[in-house]
């Protein structure tokens, strides 16, 4: 595996991108940067730091300080805020609530977007988030966006949550798809040049088995004819950006 690649994957919360993305960086021996945890991170800061979560100019300010460190290990990732370890915290309701808001100003963004940028460098890692193929990494060789069924990503997020009602967080994923979606800066949409992949009907092993065929034959040449190839030829139902999924 060539060291410079960049992996862009994109995608709705509960559609399989965070687990997807690890094991394809552990198994291509590349790096792992989860953008959506950077985002938690400053979000647990801001509210921490007690900003009016409903004005953009006090979040931009409560985020503009606090120094976001990610491990880019893909078996062990880490997160911390001013060198204090919060994976737990940023997986709390409070913070899944309020994150959206806070991804939406402007600065928090461009904050992120610098640091994003400067983790990815030289390459050799797997991006997930909700932009990197939009914004953060427009030029990846490999961009990938993930979907799955409402249903199933609900049923998915409520088993890593440890919930119990299944309709609320159906709900609030959707709430959530709506404000990323229909933000002024950097909305959350299908990468151009994107493979779009519905992960409904697989199994992580087999979801994994079909980016980790595309990023190889997306190395394998240097040509845009072996990317296009890569992007067409995607094994078991993955398509072409546009194509239904």
């Amino acid at each position: 595996m060539g060291s410079t690649v960049v992996v862009a994957m994109d995608g709705p919360s509960g559609s399989g991108k965070s687990s997807t993305s690890r094991a394809v960086a552990h198994r291509l021996g590349l790096r792992y940067l989860d953008t959506g945890a950077q985002f938690r991170a400053l979000t647990a800061a801001v509210l921490d730091a007690g900003a009016d979560l409903e004005d953009p100019g006090a979040i931009a300010a409560a985020a503009a300080t606090p120094r976001v460190e990610s491990g880019t290990d893909p078996q062990h990732p880490t997160i911390t805020v001013d060198g204090v370890d919060v994976a737990a915290r940023i997986r709390t309701q409070e913070v899944t609530d309020h994150v959206s808001a806070v991804a939406s100003v402007p600065q928090v963004r461009q904050r992120l977007l610098d640091l994003q940028r400067t983790i990815i460098g030289d390459g050799g890692i797997v991006v997930e988030g909700r932009d990197i193929g939009s914004v953060v990494a427009p030029d990846a060789e490999v961009k990938l966006y993930l979907t799955a069924d409402p249903a199933a990503r609900a049923q998915r997020r409520t088993a890593e949550n440890g919930a119990a009602d299944v309709d609320a967080t159906r709900a609030d994923l959707l709430r959530r798809d709506s404000i990323d979606s229909g933000r002024a800066t950097a909305p959350a949409v299908a990468p151009d040049g994107a493979v779009h992949l519905d992960t409904t009907p697989y199994t992580l092993d087999e979801v994994v088995d079909q980016v980790v065929a595309l990023v190889r034959r997306a190395t394998d040449g240097s040509s845009d004819a072996t990317r296009d190839g890569a992007r067409d030829g995607a094994a078991h139902g993955a398509t072409g950006a546009g194509s239904p999924s």
